[in-house]
């Protein structure tokens, strides 16, 4: 009898356990925190390498595949490849240019970045960063920005 009860508890704990994994969030891709002086520029938004994003703490929704394949590109960018340092490796960080109007602070697995939208000197992934961010935005947010 007590190999039985035994094994009825194991099944339980292995049941238990197997549910706990059950729809557990998929690890963080990408964090971006948009600041600016326009309406509608503050956004904290966090996209999961599942291809879900959160926006201001909201519910989470789904990118579009697109925009995910975009967004590991991005981060594949900002984090280096193979044995180079990436921006993200070296904390880059750019100062707003004159007539700055949306500030961008990124943190990827490695490191972060922050730059603002007339920083000189921008690599290439931070314009596609800030465009990925506010297509995500207007999409699966449905922000107005």
């Amino acid at each position: 009898m007590r190999v039985r009860e035994g094994l009825v508890a194991a099944a339980g704990i292995v049941l238990a356990v197997g549910a706990l994994g059950c729809g557990a969030r998929a690890g963080d891709l990408i964090a971006v925190q948009r600041s600016g002086d326009i309406p509608g520029a503050r956004l904290k938004l966090v996209m999961t390498d599942d291809g879900r994003v959160n926006c201001n703490n909201g519910p989470d929704r789904m990118v579009t595949s697109q925009q995910l394949i975009d967004a590991r590109e991005i981060v594949r960018a900002l984090e280096g490849e193979d044995d180079t340092e990436g921006p993200a490796d070296r904390r880059v960080r750019l100062p707003p240019g004159r007539d700055s109007i949306l500030r961008y602070v990124v943190r990827v697995r490695v490191g972060s970045v922050s730059f603002a939208d007339s920083s000189s000197g921008q690599p290439q992934e931070f314009l596609r960063l800030a465009g990925l961010t506010r297509a995500v935005a207007k999409g699966p947010c449905g922000l107005p920005r």
